[in-house]
This record gives C-alpha cells, sequence and structure tokens, in this order.
C-alpha cells in the first residue's frame, strides 16, 4: 500500500500541477492556464449598483484630509448617468453641486494636472483635443473626445464632475478611483486646457 501511494505521488509531482489544474477544470470547466486576457480599455463594466466604492472613503471635510473611517465630512449627492439629463447641464441633482475648489489655485491646476496625466491624457491626449491620445493606436474606431473644444468649455464645472464620476457614452465611470475632490481638480485643469485652446 505505502509503494502505491509512493508511486501515485511520483507520478502528481512529476506533472507538476497539471494534474490538479486538469481536476479543477473539470470540476469547473476552467483553467488558470487558458484564460484570456484584457485591455484595460476593453469591456468595462460600471461598480456594481448600491457598491461603496474604495475611493469614495476619501470624502472628508476639507482638501488634504484624510478619512479615516469617521462620518463623511463632504455632502456627496448620489447620481447616476440618467441623472446626466440635459448635456452640458444634467439634471437637479448635478446642477446643484458647487466647486468646493479654487479654480485658479497654483496647487489645485498642479494637482489636477497630475491626475489627467494619470487618468485622462490616456484618451484625451495631452492637450486635451483628442489628437495624440495613446490609446488612439489601439483602438483607432474609438473617437477621443475633444475636451478643449467649445463644446465642452460651456459643459458647468458641475457636468463635468458627474461624467468624470459616473461615465458618459464611451467614457467609463471614474468615480471608483479618482476622489472627490481630484474629481474638481481635474475639472479645473481641463478649464485651463480649455483657456490655452481659446475657449
Amino acid at each position: 500500500m505505502r509503494k502505491a501511494a509512493l508511486c501515485a505521488l511520483a507520478l502528481l509531482t512529476l506533472g507538476a500541477c497539471k494534474p490538479m489544474d486538469d481536476a479543477l477544470v473539470l470540476v469547473f470547466g476552467r483553467s488558470m492556464r487558458d484564460q484570456r486576457s484584457f485591455d484595460p480599455y476593453e469591456n468595462t463594466h460600471p461598480a456594481p449598483v448600491g457598491s461603496v466604492a474604495f475611493a469614495y472613503g476619501n470624502a472628508p471635510a476639507a482638501e488634504g484630509e484624510f478619512n479615516v473611517g469617521q462620518p463623511e465630512g463632504v455632502d456627496i449627492p448620489p447620481f447616476t448617468q440618467l441623472d446626466l439629463g440635459v448635456p452640458g447641464v444634467g439634471g437637479p441633482a448635478i446642477q446643484g453641486m458647487v466647486n468646493p475648489t479654487n479654480p485658479t489655485d497654483p496647487e489645485s491646476l498642479a494637482r489636477g494636472e497630475e491626475m489627467y496625466m494619470r487618468v485622462c491624457v490616456v484618451c484625451h491626449g495631452p492637450a486635451g483635443v483628442g489628437t495624440g491620445a495613446y490609446i488612439a493606436a489601439l483602438h483607432p474606431v474609438l473617437p477621443a473626445y475633444n475636451l478643449s473644444g467649445p463644446q465642452v468649455a460651456a459643459y458647468s464645472d458641475a457636468y463635468i464632475y458627474a461624467m468624470i464620476r459616473v461615465g458618459r457614452g464611451l467614457m467609463p465611470e471614474y468615480g471608483s478611483r479618482i476622489s472627490h475632490f481630484d474629481r474638481w481638480h481635474i475639472v479645473n485643469y481641463v478649464r485651463q486646457l480649455q483657456q490655452r485652446a481659446g475657449n
């Protein structure tokens, strides 16, 4: 009996993880060896309804403070893509929002540029005009939206903030990845890009 067990163990070790993996394929119908990889912008899904995003904990009473479990100090109205309503203006929940940051503050613009270069530049390009976007070569059929043009320049700050938070059209939501104040800093930086473009 002992020799049979040792032979079985030797056979298992010779095949490394393959026998175990094959057994799991029989049980679960899939294997870690045969899985497809995803492009980060392929098949994006919004956060589940009712979930609390990890970044949502970064809603302290003021800019520069951190939320470490205390009740949130910023009242952020809940809304979805349906509340975007009128393009450029949004529904009542969005229209009532006020930018809590100083749009001309150098620190806000620097933080907005930093976050823009981390997250937004991939699709909108360094100047916000869509050309030169890093994703363009990978997805030539997807239009890169011009943030520096007159159309977006006419949008309210709250509407741009809302699009960052819940997404719109081909743009996925970033509310689960960008904190509340950083979204406003990005809005301020987008306004600066528009001014540079003459809008």
